[in-house]
């Protein structure tokens, strides 16, 4: 199986990635938002604001 960051040999230890690193890129594209599925649908993201506006903050204690 190759790393699906840079097709180079799985290595047990960081499967399905070659290396640290890699896990580190992947992650770093789910935290950015990079893998995200676009919506054309505009009542997603009016549904998103009235939740966000509508949700109380919360604050660490």
């Amino acid at each position: 199986m190759a790393c699906p960051i840079c097709n180079k040999p799985t290595q047990t230890a960081f499967r399905p990635f070659c290396s640290k690193r890699c896990t580190d890129v992947d992650l770093a594209k789910w935290l950015t938002g990079a893998y995200a599925i676009p919506s054309n649908d505009p009542d997603d993201a009016e549904e998103l604001e009235n939740r966000l506006r509508d949700t109380p903050e919360t604050k660490p204690h």
